[in-house]
């Protein structure tokens, strides 16, 4: 199946998150062909969770985990951990009090 370049997904993606008003920023812009993307949910409390997509080998499906959850500097700190090694990543920050980020949704994995 051919891949989507990152940024027609980041732009679909915050398109579709605009139809909801839901709020979304990208907050770092990576590489437009290839780069990884990272998506952070805010629910502006002072918390916040942060979502990266993984591939399974043995299936060849896509999903959307959670890679850390707790206080927004934490998560913070862990995206600046990342792009310190990733730096064509692109982080994508998502602001909805309710905790909406539509990543398990058809066609956003």
């Amino acid at each position: 199946m051919a891949r989507l370049t990152s940024r027609f997904w980041v732009d679909a993606y915050r398109a579709r998150l605009r139809v909801l008003d839901i709020d979304a920023f990208v907050v770092a812009h990576g590489d437009d062909t290839g780069g990884a993307v990272l998506v952070k949910l805010s629910t502006l409390d002072g918390q916040a969770v942060l979502h990266q997509r993984s591939f399974d080998l043995l299936t060849g499906t896509r999903a959307w985990i959670e890679l850390t959850a707790g206080p927004e500097r934490d998560v913070d700190a862990a995206i600046a951990r990342q792009r310190e090694f990733d730096p064509d990543l692109w982080v994508i920050e998502v602001e909805d009090r309710q905790g909406r980020h539509l990543l398990d949704q058809d066609g956003l994995a």
